[in-house]
């Protein structure tokens, strides 16, 4: 695919015959970490050329919710391992959720992801800081700290746990209004799924699982629209999963309430009748829910309802996955197979167009975390964060082969279309071909190389 020529060291490159958002054949030409120009019949001495002809050009992807453990959770999953599986899986950022060892919840720790990011390279790492104490759901976390840190974090979840206590929740959602920040949402009331295993309904009756219902999940999403709309505050809800979600965020837009809603790829595609395998791979916090809550959901992105993919990436150690169901993690790996997911269940079905998924997993996250120079459009001036997808490819699944440290994929062994062929982040390759390439350095940070800040 690439022809290096001389010269190819000062950061230039030519994409030549991408179809740009799934649309016409165009040229691209990147010089010095933006696009310089856009056009056909470009030429460039001593750039390096990438042939792309077949291929789809799109902005990097942004994942609006990723799991990298680090600090502290490292037999999971470390930022330089994750952020590597973000790169191949076509993402240029990605949020980093809270609920590391020490929880995200001073300025401290998420500087320290923060400084991780940065000194891998493979991505931009946002930070999501907590919005309680250790995740505890009883005070509120430093929000205005953690703002106003190195980390700039806009985005403040819990996830993993609800905020279950209205009046935290309504102090969390006014308190990011003075930053123009947004609480994302883990909807789950706890005292209906204590000790719940499954998605609440046929299967699990016949299983004898204890039961998630989908009134757990709605009831707190309707609750805190209300308050988002009474403080006049952001709102995002992470991994909607039901039928009952989707209509309840519909009628909150329809009146005009600020909120956003990220569905996960899973989601797309896996239905509760895969517990009958008792296969802990399938056990996902929601849960999979059924074959008419799956159209829905898609129903909801193709319309606009549920605004964004969040892959939810939940890497576990094997051990806490190859285990018996009931003492089996929460969990599923994402970002290396997300694109893919997306292809098959939104644009093979004629539901989304490349231009929408640009939208859905680009553009739209970005702005949710406030991301400047993320999901930018593929014009000239703009950031070079792109990257160029083989929809005709086909690949099975094999976790043993990816990025990450998880194997704990749910599609592990499942044929799946669509191809990350190259990455660009700020203008350096750090996927071609396929593979991984280099790095993205910092200025600041390319002296010390390898180092951690």
């Amino acid at each position: 695919m690439t022809e290096t020529a001389s010269g190819a060291s000062t950061g230039t490159f030519l994409i030549r015959g991408a179809a740009i958002l799934g649309g016409g054949a165009e040229d691209l030409l990147i010089r010095d970490g933006v696009i310089a120009e856009r056009g056909t019949g470009l030429s460039a001495e001593g750039a390096t050329v990438i042939e792309a002809a077949g291929l789809v050009a799109l902005p990097g992807m942004v994942d609006i919710h990723t799991h990298l453990r680090e600090p502290g959770r490292e037999d999971a999953e470390t930022v330089e391992t994750g952020t590597r599986a973000a790169a191949l899986g076509g993402y240029t950022a990605v949020h980093a959720m809270a609920n590391s060892n020490p929880v995200a919840d001073t300025a401290g720790v998420v500087e320290q992801v923060h400084s991780l990011g940065r000194a891998s390279g493979w991505v931009d790492v946002r930070p999501v800081g907590a919005v309680t104490i250790g995740l505890a759901g009883e005070q509120l976390a430093e929000l205005g700290a953690m703002a106003d840190s190195r980390a700039q974090v806009r985005v403040f979840s819990d996830d993993g746990i609800c905020v279950h206590d209205p009046v935290l929740m309504r102090r969390a959602l006014e308190y990011v209004k003075a930053f123009d920040g947004v609480v994302a949402q883990h909807a789950q009331e706890p005292r209906l799924t204590a000790g719940a295993q499954m998605n609440e309904g046929a299967v699990s009756a016949v299983l004898g699982l204890a039961g998630w219902p989908a009134v757990a999940e709605e009831s707190i999403i309707a609750r805190d629209v209300l308050l988002a709309q009474h403080v006049g505050s952001r709102l995002h809800i992470c991994h909607v999963s039901t039928a009952g979600s989707v209509e309840i965020v519909r009628w909150a837009k329809s009146r005009g309430i600020n909120v956003t809603a990220e569905v996960t790829p899973h989601h797309l595609l896996l239905t509760d009748e895969l517990v009958r395998s008792y296969d802990p791979v399938y056990k996902v916090n929601p849960p999979l829910r059924t074959a008419s809550d799956v159209q829905a959901l898609r129903a909801g992105l193709a319309d606009g309802t549920i605004d964004v993919i969040g892959t939810d990436h939940a890497p576990h150690p094997s051990e806490h996955k190859e285990c018996e169901w009931a003492q089996a993690a929460m969990g599923m790996t994402g970002l290396e197979t997300a694109l893919s997911v997306v292809q098959e269940t939104m644009i093979e079905t004629g539901l989304m167009t490349w231009a929408d998924f640009a939208r859905v997993t680009s553009t739209v996250p970005a702005a949710i975390g406030r991301v400047a120079d993320q999901g930018r459009p593929l014009e000239a001036g703009e950031p070079a964060n792109v990257i160029l997808v083989d929809p005709a490819a086909r690949w099975t699944v094999d976790p043993n082969k990816m990025a990450t440290m998880g194997r704990n994929s749910p599609f592990a062994g499942k044929e799946l279309p669509g191809a990350v062929v190259a990455t660009f982040f700020k203008g350096h390759p750090t996927v071609l071909d396929g593979k991984l390439n280099t790095p993205y350095r910092h200025a600041a940070d390319a002296a010390g190389a390898g180092s951690r800040n």
